[in-house]
């Protein structure tokens, strides 16, 4: 009873110190629901699953105004599993977020520690996956990163808006003895807003991710660890643009993400086939991504929203041997109604379906595959339906 009563103590404290500053706000998102998949590797799958809309959280952040427009500002992340009441992004506790800096309202913000790359603020914003949609909507195997990487050991500059236009960049240090780049990334974004026009572009390049030494294993150094990690490879560029505009109630987003993957050693996106992670990717020189996407969101009554997707993705692999090239290419839909009981609890529906075409490779691309299922399909086609419920604090 004691411990209870002295924990008890000090969370009055600290939300007393908190209150008092006025400058420090804790918030978060608790998100679960069940997903059933039509195609698991053959099987049909029903599970409770937790932040697919938005991945559950808790959060703290805080501003102490220094004068002169100067403040410090930090903000710390904790992701986490609903459904078991695991931490989520490899049991970091604050795996989503963490850093510190310093922001001027004349010469913009800088800050130190695990933040989300440039690509994903910027024209990343407009995919449905950061924008409404989730998990469910990232395109195949999250090759563009749209949904954005996590980058830790990184400093990241965002601008003041002038003229509707804020640009910002982000480098995550590799801390690999020897090397400067092994494991290490850097990221520029841009973005112009005026009234209903949003326009964004940005690039990101990732040298060696998820590799040491020049050797694929299980590292938790530099700025992208093994938790982090897509694809395993000597390096990974991806660049994008994007473009959106409201008309009344309506929102509609295009966007393009080229992404080029250098001698790929595999993937870290399947729990499910841990034995197989390479994916036979290692015979492949070059994978290369062209994801063209349009989404829309609508909102039909105060609390009754709307939204769809639609994107294709064209993709190129080359044989080490240089014997031969394949076009491989998936088509994704997606749609989503959302209920809103309150302005911080709703429910939802989700569909997303995948179909693969194009060409084989030989190699784990070659069959559907939905982020955020547990496996891929056994064929070309795999689909996902969600039941969700969402509460916001």
């Amino acid at each position: 009873m004691k411990k209870y009563m002295v924990a008890a103590g000090l969370f009055s404290a600290v939300a007393s110190v908190a209150h008092a500053q006025s400058n420090v706000s804790i918030y978060g998102i608790v998100d679960a629901g069940i997903n059933y998949t039509n195609n698991v590797g053959g099987k049909k799958l029903t599970q409770l699953q937790s932040g697919y809309a938005n991945g559950s959280r808790i959060g703290f952040k805080g501003k102490e105004d220094l004068g002169s427009g100067l403040s410090a500002v930090f903000q710390l992340e904790n992701g986490f599993l609903v459904d078991s009441g695991r931490a989520g992004q490899g049991g970091r506790l604050f795996g989503r977020m963490a850093f510190v800096g310093l922001s001027s309202t004349s010469a913009g913000t800088l800050t130190m520690g695990r933040q989300v790359d440039a690509l994903g603020d910027y024209p990343g914003d407009l995919t449905a996956n950061n924008s409404w949609g989730g998990t469910l909507f990232t395109h195949p195997f999250d090759n563009d990163t749209s949904s954005s990487f996590t980058l830790e050991n990184s400093f990241k500059y965002t601008s003041p808006t002038v003229h509707g236009i804020t640009v910002g960049s982000a480098i995550g240090m590799g801390e690999q003895t020897g090397s400067f780049a092994q494991n290490s990334t850097y990221s520029m974004g841009i973005r112009y807003k005026n009234g209903p026009l949003t326009l964004a572009g940005g690039f990101i390049s990732l040298n060696h991710p998820g590799m040491k030494n020049g050797l694929p294993v299980a590292i938790d150094t530099g700025s992208i660890s093994n938790a982090d990690v897509n694809f395993v490879s000597d390096q990974q560029k991806t660049m994008g643009v994007g473009a959106g505009y409201v008309v009344g109630a309506a929102t509609i987003n295009v966007t393009y993400f080229h992404t080029k993957i250098n001698h790929p050693f595999g993937m870290q996106s399947f729990p499910g086939q841990a034995e197989n992670v390479d994916f036979y990717l290692r015979k492949l020189s070059t994978i290369e991504f062209n994801n063209l996407e349009i989404n829309t969101l609508y909102r039909l009554t105060p609390t009754l929203t709307l939204a769809g997707m639609y994107a294709y993705t064209q993709g190129r692999a080359k044989l080490a041997d240089g014997s031969a090239n394949m076009k491989p290419a998936w088509h994704m839909l997606g749609a989503m109604i959302d209920y809103a009981f309150s302005k911080r609890t709703d429910v939802y529906t989700q569909i997303a379906y995948q179909r693969r075409a194009g060409q084989r490779t030989g190699t784990g691309l070659d069959n559907a595959h939905i982020a955020g299922t547990q496996n891929t399909s056994s064929g070309s086609e795999q689909g996902v339906i969600r039941l969700g419920l969402r509460h916001r604090f």
